[in-house]
């Protein structure tokens, strides 16, 4: 089977516009949840998201080509542009037809929706927006990627709700282990911020409906409530490790596992053994030839729900067995809330810098670990961990029970 890699790594996030921005701010502890600006609360039971902050698509992208994509289209081509970027991936030398795209989002553009619903109730639907259905599907990050760099090879958009990022890269890894590619843009992208996405996970009662920014997205605490919705993007360059090599290409770490369930249980809780879960975590581990007690850190799901936290802890202590109340775990939505189809990407490039720095952040704002007594995993608090990293555990749940984890090492050769 061909050994695949990370070359490059592209993020937008609520707390920066870029991987160093986005990694400095978690080495800070920066929480990027704040009031809502992209409309009016006035209404509504949540006023605070997760923002992206002084996204200008005109500075990275050409103008006329930024009409022709939704908020969550430019997200996914901005990303992507620094992931190339960073590989030193030239699509001059490279056969277009064996370098591909996966990159998925949960919702598209539910801006776009919103916009033609009032003109359809106002103007009639002879004035709804001509390029409405291609600006709104959820494919258009892949097809934008893939039209902005020339990728011609394979070109999909996985969607498992907040399972979407993890399960594109955990796609374009079985792509290229099986040849059908050398190269693949992966990850997730996302903007869902307005009144309906807003509204409708509320109506939900999923979110937190607090006002206290510093106390909203707090996994495995007692006072948890809800998560916090947030928006961004995280792509990856993959590439198959001679290919890689061959061009001299910077290693950054090596993905190695990769695991897929379902939880065929209910449409938006976990199932309450965490079974799903465990199995993901289980089938990573054995793709990659892992050892539960050589798992450095485990990035988690950790959504600040009161039935993700619970049952995804037991989860990780079935899939880890004795040895999973010694491996640190956190979860980056603690700073940056849950960017639903982003959030597998941009929790995938956490793991690479943590392996790269030796470096596991904290669960921001965990003040009392649950104090029900099935809480007893390490999860870091108070401030991030100076440690040695060779191997984490990224994972993703989705509504409808969708369970992904990614198992990525430090490269060795």
């Amino acid at each position: 089977m061909r050994r695949v890699v990370v070359t490059g790594m592209g993020a937008i996030t609520p707390i920066g516009l870029s991987v160093d921005e986005f990694w400095n701010g978690v080495k800070e502890s920066r929480v990027g949840i704040a009031p809502i600006t992209q409309f009016d609360t006035s209404g509504f039971k949540t006023k605070i998201a997760a923002e992206v902050k002084d996204f200008v698509a005109k500075d990275y992208i050409e103008p006329k080509a930024c009409k022709r994509m939704e908020r969550f289209s430019q997200f996914a081509v901005v990303a992507a542009k620094e992931a190339i970027e960073q590989a030193g991936l030239d699509m001059e030398k490279e056969d277009p037809y064996m370098v591909g795209t996966a990159i998925g989002s949960g919702t598209g553009s539910l801006q776009v929706i919103e916009r033609n619903k009032e003109r359809i109730d106002t103007k009639g639907p002879s004035r709804l927006e001509p390029l409405m259905i291609p600006l709104m599907i959820s494919n258009m990050a892949a097809g934008n990627v893939s039209i902005m760099f020339g990728l011609k090879g394979k070109s999909i958009n996985v969607v498992t709700a907040c399972a979407t990022g993890t399960h594109n890269i955990g796609e374009a890894y079985r792509t290229i282990q099986y040849g059908d590619a050398d190269v693949m843009l992966a990850g997730g992208t996302e903007a869902c911020v307005t009144p309906i996405g807003i509204g409708g996970f509320t109506s939900l009662t999923a979110l937190n409906t607090t006002e206290d920014c510093s106390r909203a997205s707090i996994p495995f605490d007692k006072d948890r409530a809800g998560f916090v919705l947030g928006e961004g993007a995280g792509v990856v360059v993959l590439e198959e490790l001679e290919h890689a090599k061959k061009r001299g290409a910077r290693i950054l770490a090596e993905i190695v596992g990769y695991g897929s369930t379902s939880d065929a249980y209910h449409i938006t809780s976990p199932a309450e053994d965490g079974m799903g879960a465990a199995k993901a975590m289980m089938a990573a581990m054995k793709d990659g030839g892992i050892k539960p007690s050589e798992v450095s850190y485990i990035n988690a799901h950790g959504t600040s729900t009161h039935h993700n936290d619970l049952f995804e802890t037991r989860a990780i202590k079935t899939a880890l067995g004795d040895v999973a109340e010694k491996i640190p775990v956190s979860s980056t939505k603690s700073m940056v809330g849950h960017l639903l189809g982003a959030a597998g990407g941009v929790e995938l490039i956490t793991c690479v810098k943590s392996i790269e720095d030796n470096y596991i952040h904290e669960n921001v704002g965990l003040k009392n670990v649950d104090d029900d007594p099935e809480f007893t995993l390490n999860y870091i608090k108070d401030q991030g961990l100076h440690t040695d990293v060779d191997v984490c555990l990224s994972n993703s749940l989705g509504f409808g029970g969708h369970n992904a984890t990614l198992a990525v090492r430090k490269y060795v050769d």
